[in-house]
């Protein structure tokens, strides 16, 4: 949903300067005395799924410290002094990603309220709004996500934020403004022309021609963007664009993503229809977003040339007509969007495609993002290949898979621990019981000990950073 821009100077005041670390570079705020060296963890649970393999291990043991993975296996020795965290009936897992989320805006159930609410709400409220969403991603076991468009790059001050440890939330690579032709999915379409006061244009990621589409990309990336999003076709919810029809030339789509890989940026495209998607991957995109009515021609493309597709099932069900009331022109395109995703997702499946994990959260509430899972075993996959999709296969495509995404010596500490074997019931990621973010713990329900020396404790309900046991507010 698109929204009246903010004034260049509230921009600028809200996001820090570009030359700031990306948000996976930077290190956890420091919680221990300045010299003090940071006492290992010991997390025990019965089973560990490594985010790679098909099977899980057992009696699993994974020793932090310094917020990075020292060592895991199975029945590994415990270091001397080291603070043992037994999650009993459990299995580890890596910190879950999410490649595809809005965490600046959430809608409900009714459109026009929440178009009117969206005009209504200032540039501070959004960010207030946007750091409890991301607060909400954390406690359900999301360690890190692409925020793939926001307006007023909010996101890029809340990734920062985080980042700098004044605000609790993933690890965000940001998009800044989704890019996008006059008119398209990703302007501001459906209203009498100067309603908003102004015609929106590059700094809005609005672009005309291959030379404005390369200064897009050049102006997200100046005010700190990791990423880069495209809308090459329409889409469900803006009010005047056909659902499946092309909207960047190929010229303008060889020119962005030319461009952004130029300056070390990877591309994202919204692509529901078919021919859109595939000029996109013609042209050298690194994900197709969506990508509903995808032919056997174009997904058999993306396998050769390594495209990824980020189905984002969710979205689906957010803008389902029989539980939305939504305008009569974005009914249609809905009812459309949801009977081609079936077989578009079984042609990707029968292909081999590569597939990451994407909630379109925003679409539906922040929080809920694990039932992604539960609906890629729905369309077919295994719960193994869904794990992966939501771990290393996304690691993959966000380019830090040499930070986080499995669970080995030298990552990240970002881990998750879910009830029982998700190998047999993938619906139990949905209830995550303890949450790690660079060797800090975020979440912790479990109410097995924990044991420093001889000593035990024992923690229930709420993490033991204080943030609340449930994993979403809604």
């Amino acid at each position: 949903m698109t929204r009246p821009r903010a004034p260049l100077a509230i921009l600028v005041f809200l996001a820090l300067p570009a030359a700031a670390p990306a948000a996976l570079a930077q290190a956890p705020r420091p919680r221990a005395t300045a010299g003090a060296a940071s006492p290992a963890i010991a997390l025990k649970a019965q089973r560990l799924f490594d985010g790679r393999s098909n099977r899980l291990v057992t009696d699993a043991v994974v020793i932090v410290q310094g917020g990075q993975i020292t060592a895991a296996g199975s029945k590994l020795p415990i270091p001397s002094g080291a603070r043992v965290i037994d999650l009993g009936d459990a299995t580890l897992m890596p910190g879950f990603i999410d490649a595809h989320v809005h965490l600046t805006g959430e809608r409900s159930t009714d459109w026009n309220k929440d178009m009117v609410d969206d005009l209504r709400r200032d540039v501070p409220e959004e960010a207030l709004r946007a750091a409890t969403f991301a607060q909400r991603t954390l406690n359900a076991g999301f360690t890190t996500v692409r925020n793939v468009g926001a307006d007023h790059w909010v996101d890029f001050g809340l990734r920062d934020g985080i980042a700098h440890g004044w605000a609790r939330g993933p690890r965000i690579l940001a998009a800044g403004h989704a890019l996008g032709a006059r008119g398209g999915h990703c302007d501001e379409t459906g209203f009498p022309f100067d309603r908003f006061g102004h015609e929106t244009g590059i700094e809005d990621g609005i672009a005309a021609g291959p030379d404005q589409f390369r200064e897009a990309v050049r102006f997200q990336v100046k005010y700190g963007a990791d990423v880069i999003k495209v809308c090459v076709t329409g889409g469900v919810l803006s009010l005047a664009d056909a659902v499946d029809t092309p909207q960047l030339t190929k010229a303008e789509m060889v020119a962005l993503i030319d461009e952004a890989h130029r300056l070390g940026k990877k591309v994202a495209a919204h692509a529901h229809g078919d021919r859109g998607a595939r000029e996109a991957v013609e042209a050298g995109i690194d994900s197709i977003e969506h990508g509903t009515f995808l032919s056997r021609s174009t997904i058999a493309l993306m396998k050769r040339r390594g495209t990824y597709l980020v189905p984002t099932l969710m979205a689906y069900e957010g803008t389902d007509p029989d539980k939305n009331k939504l305008p009569p022109e974005i009914a249609v395109k809905a009812r459309t969007a949801i009977r081609g995703r079936a077989a578009s997702m079984k042609l990707a499946l029968e292909a081999g495609l590569k597939i990451a994990l994407g909630t379109d959260s925003g679409v539906t509430h922040h929080g809920q993002n694990a039932r992604e899972f539960r609906l890629m075993v729905k369309f077919g996959m295994s719960p193994a290949a869904a794990l992966r999709a939501g771990t290393s296969a996304a690691a993959d495509l966000l380019g830090v898979a040499d930070k986080v995404g499995t669970v080995a010596k030298g990552k990240a500490a970002d881990l998750v621990a879910v009830p029982g074997d998700p190998l047999k019931d993938i619906t139990v990621t949905e209830r995550p019981l303890f949450v790690m973010k660079g060797g800090e713990i975020v979440r912790r329900d479990s109410p097995e000990p924990e044991r420093a020396g001889v000593g035990a404790t024992r923690r229930t309900g709420a993490s033991a950073s204080g943030a609340s046991g449930a994993s979403s507010a809604r």
